[in-house]
């Protein structure tokens, strides 16, 4: 075989017939066609999407102007699909296929036609390397291949379906023809050939490139490569641009197909929200309500300056729960993203509870501060799900717009009013200049799975804001760290927040991000607390961290109480006076006998469900008041959970605003009735609540104090408070402690399983030393939190317990960097690390499937739909049989019933699933429906007198009642 490097035809004239679209068309649709559609529709997105920066910073590493960087680019946009003029791809239309098949010129060895392995983006890989050789585009064949410009962009668009080829080798690429069959003999590769000549004459192409793109500037191209294909090959617009059935792809003819492709690229990107925001110059007022507090003042009046002066950069805050950080990240976000000429923002949040409460936010934020294309999305899984989400009021075009995420079903009707609705679909939600969202729909960037460079296109030119940046373990907190860095080397705009961080944690987050923008010292420095502090991307410079003031300065009491660990115990009356539910009935007694609200937050679900039992008999006449006490956690169906938090909002939330007559002090609102709220952790983040007395069991300290500021959270005045209450500005914490519990043997099982021991040692430790059992917030809660992981944490231990207290300090250290060290290894490398190769972005090690790695280590869920028998044969959704099953449940269901399915299911527990699984097959039709064919189904059955209904899973047997699903006894 000739060296097709070598290899050139001054003969070969372009053949129309080779087609590159076909489905839901009259007839074949010329590859010659799409090419030139993608490279029209990409420079619609250049001009469009891309900011000034960020196409200056492509243009320079390539050595090219503005204007040769945009046709270049564009020309390897169009050159995608270049591998479709191939035997295998050519041979899915057999009817078109025969066409070719005798014809000596389009020769293959035998069976290279039926080769469906080496996929058409493959073959895009493998041919397109000689190819730009051939235009002058630098290449080495040896050692420095993985650095060449030709082979650099034949790997981006051998990507465009997600996943990066590993670099080829010098014999691969000498002598492709043999090494791979399936790129068919001369003909093919003269065909391929043509199309590139004729596509880059038409596009203006001719520069050459002198250099390759960094990764960060690789990853931009690369999705706006795959965005680009994706609206070009929209079956609408293919239908206008079908050529006539005569038509032989002549040099005039391509060149009017082009103008016509050119007119409908500019309408599909206008049509797909995929604008540019823009960070209006608006004060805080203009943009909020009211007047700023100290913390936002201090960045209000700060942060501009250091901007102007160097910059855009990361914002760190550190400050207590309620004291207004969101809003002084969306003041922060719109200073950045003005001087980075920003297109929108994304603001994770750790739970979909989380990011449901954020979204409104956000939304009111975008109306006052934003303008442009403000098409915003909601992106966690059950996002479309969400009533804050589906029930928001569309506005028309140009204006602010909700676009739901529906990577697994279809979108609702109603919720988009443009055109095609087109960022409603698949993995595009976060293409959208403004989102909400969950941490790990960013986080899921720095995972080699499937498009993962989207992601991070995605993100590109816009302010990451990262809530509660202190609540990620090891393995998302790794993964954290490296996106900073790849945020960093994009110059994106960072703002984290945190209640609870430690000085350790924060330099880790600000040196990742000054590391991704060239700078590799790292610097020490102590945060503030309430306080901020600010780096940029210029220099890397990071000011010293300014402390504010804060108008909600006050003392808490902490009432640690350590306690016999009796939860467990049977319905009858606590006989261990000194034990926990003698305790909670001490405590909670002023609540039932004199009014206010308490929160009682639980270790486990299965703690809580038992905690809120024995409270409702040890309250009887409580528990028989509508919201006397009230039970929440994870394990109730979707819409219980609903409606249990709305109602929580409504009963615990902030005072309802009243109308102020004229002349008159506004009314205060009066103690509120006696109500309980037994719950887990989901209210440390979830909700805005406001008890008047926190109560928990014993939890890391940095937990402790995100529940303590659930505690007279919101002014509501002396006679807005029981007065039991002494002070309205001293709320109270108590802390449940297991007996003996400074020593590791002393914890719960439970317990330890929940939290690491040492941290839970550490904590008691501390809370035990505290002096008159005070914490002022917020001067103490820094210090407090460096402690209680300083390595010379003592606090008057003896011997044996600080011995002991080494070797758990070492067994968390020792889990900590293996999760750590896990997610490195299976993670994507730093931007620096690619060096040429973007298959370093896809690579994965054998057995790794992309569902454990988007699943975080230890998170080992799964998910039940209880169906319960009312009579033999005849189930029904919910227990009061009011709910039958849906009318498609053996066909396919349509959008509502998966709607109105996913309102039923549970999260369980994975190994409660697993033990499950098989009880009730799923109906077929299930498979093919990515949030059903998972579900398992419980059969359920009466039992006992109490609406109680129960399913045997093997020795075991799960119960379904009114405080949600458990292990009954």
């Amino acid at each position: 075989m000739t060296d097709e490097r070598l290899t050139v035809s001054t003969c070969a004239t372009l053949d129309p017939r080779l087609w590159g679209k076909e489905r839901g068309l009259d007839r074949p649709y010329p590859v010659v066609c799409h090419l030139l559609d993608t490279g029209a529709v990409y420079r619609g997105l250049w001009d469009d999407v891309l900011g000034g920066a960020t196409r200056a910073r492509i243009a320079a590493a390539l050595g090219l102007t503005l204007g040769e960087a945009r046709d270049v680019t564009a020309f390897w946009a169009a050159m995608h699909d270049l591998g479709k003029i191939s035997p295998p791809f050519q041979a899915q239309v057999p009817a078109a296929f025969a066409r070719l098949r005798g014809e000596p010129a389009y020769q293959f060895s035998s069976g290279a036609d039926r080769q469906r392995d080496f996929r058409h983006e493959m073959a895009t890989h493998w041919a397109l390397v000689n190819l730009l050789a051939e235009l002058g585009y630098p290449m080495d064949y040896g050692r420095r291949r993985r650095q060449s410009v030709a082979h650099q962009v034949a790997q981006l668009l051998g990507g465009h379906h997600g996943r990066f080829s590993g670099v080829l080798s010098k014999t691969e690429l000498l002598k492709a023809g043999e090494v791979q069959p399936a790129l068919g003999e001369h003909g093919w590769h003269d065909q391929r050939r043509v199309h590139l000549h004729e596509v880059r004459r038409i596009l203006g192409a001719d520069a050459v490139p002198t250099s390759g793109l960094p990764a960060e500037s690789a990853v931009v191209v690369a999705g706006l490569v795959v965005v680009a294909d994706w609206l070009a090959s929209q079956t609408s617009s293919v239908r206008k641009l079908l050529p006539p059935v005569d038509w032989t792809g002549s040099p005039g003819q391509l060149d009017a197909h082009f103008n016509r492709s050119s007119n409908l690229a500019k309408e599909a990107v206008r049509n797909s929200r995929l604008g540019r925001a823009r960070f209006d110059d608006r004060s805080f007022g203009a943009i909020f309500p009211y007047a700023p507090n100290p913390l936002q003042r201090d960045i209000v009046e700060t942060l501009p300056g250091l901007v102007a002066e160097r910059g855009p950069g990361l914002v760190l805050v550190t400050a207590p729960t309620g004291d207004g950080k969101t809003e002084a990240a969306l003041f922060a976000a719109s200073v950045l993203g003005r001087a980075a000429d920003a297109r929108g923002l994304y603001f994770a949040l750790p739970t979909m509870a989380t990011a449901d409460g954020m979204f409104p936010r956000v939304r009111k934020y975008a109306k006052a501060a934003l303008s442009g294309e403000r098409a915003l999305t909601l992106l966690h899984s059950m996002a479309w799900l969400s009533p804050v989400y589906a029930d928001a009021p569309d506005e028309p075009h140009g204006g602010l717009d909700l676009v739901p995420e529906l990577d697994e079903v279809s979108a609702p009707p109603g919720t988009v009013v443009e055109a095609d609705g087109w960022l409603r679909g698949p993995k595009r939600p976060i293409l959208a200049s403004l989102g909400v969202g969950t941490i790990d729909q960013a986080l899921t960037a720095m995972l080699p799975v499937n498009h993962n460079a989207l992601r991070l296109f995605g993100l590109s030119e816009k302010v990451f804001v990262v809530d509660e940046a202190h609540a990620y373990g090891p393995w998302m907190q790794q993964h954290l760290v490296r996106l900073l860095e790849w945020l960093g080397a994009m110059k994106a705009p960072v703002v984290l927040l945190s209640a609870t961080l430690t000085g350790q944690a924060a330099g880790a987050l600000v040196d990742a991000y000054r590391r991704g923008a060239g700078f590799e010292d790292q610097l020490e420095f102590e945060p503030r607390y309430p306080g901020w502090l600010f780096a940029d991307v210029r220099t890397g410079q990071v000011t010293a961290p300014r402390a504010t003031g804060t108008l909600r300065q006050r003392t808490l009491e902490v009432d640690l109480r350590m306690v016999s660990w009796d939860v467990d115990q049977g319905p009858e009356p606590p006989t261990n006076q000194r034990g926990r539910r003698a305790a909670l009935r001490e405590v909670l007694s002023p609540v039932a006998a004199q009014g206010g609200t308490a929160l009682v937050c639980c270790t486990t679900v299965a703690e809580a469900q038992q905690t809120y039992r024995d409270l409702c008999r040890a309250f009887p006449g409580l528990a028989e008041r509508d919201g006397g006490i009230r039970l929440l956690h994870s394990r109730f169906p979707a819409r219980e959970r609903q409606r249990i938090s709305e109602e929580c909002e409504a009963a615990y939330g902030k005072p309802q605003s009243r109308e102020v007559v004229a002349g008159q002090a506004p009314v205060e609102p009066g103690v509120r009735p006696p109500s309980i709220l037994v719950a887990t952790q989901v209210v440390e983040q979830s909700l805005d609540l406001d008890f008047d007395l926190v109560v928990s069991d014993l939890a890391p300290l940095a937990q402790l104090l995100q529940r303590a500021g659930r505690g007279c959270r919101n002014t509501r005045g002396r006679s807005g408070r029981p007065a039991w209450l002494s002070d309205e500005e001293r709320p109270r914490l108590v802390v449940l402690a297991p007996a003996a519990s400074t020593d590791a043997k002393g914890l719960p099982g439970s317990m330890a399983a929940v939290y690491d021991p040492s941290l839970l040692v550490r904590t008691v430790t501390l809370l035990g030393g505290l002096p008159s059992g005070e914490i002022a917030i917020p001067n103490d809660v820094q210090h407090l939190i460096d402690e209680v992981y300083a390595e010379d944490f003592a606090h008057g231990l003896h011997e044996a317990a600080r011995r002991e207290l080494k070797g758990m300090d070492l067994d968390r250290k020792a889990r900590e960097m293996v999760e750590r060290s896990t997610a490195a290894t299976v993670g994507v490398v730093a931007p620096a690390g690619v060096n040429g190769d973007l298959s370093r972005l896809s690579e994965r090690d054998i057995g790794v499937t992309e569902d454990l790695l988007t699943t975080r280590l230890g998170a080992d869920t799964g998910r039940v739909l209880c169906l319960y028998e009312q009579s033999p044969g005849h189930f029904t959704l919910d227990r009061d049989g009011k709910v039958p099953l849906l009318r498609d449940w053996e066909s396919k269901p349509s959008r509502a019933s998966v709607r109105q399915l996913m309102q039923f299911v549970t999260p369980v527990p994975g190994k409660w699933a697993r033990d499950a699984e098989g009880l009730r097959d799923r109906p077929e039709s299930w498979e093919k429906q990515p949030l059903l064919r998972q579900l398992v189904l419980l059969p359920m059955a009466p039992e006992g007198d109490e609406g109680t209904w129960h399913c045997r899973t093997g020795g075991d047997a799960l119960a379904s009642s009114s405080v949600g699903l458990e292990r009954s006894r």
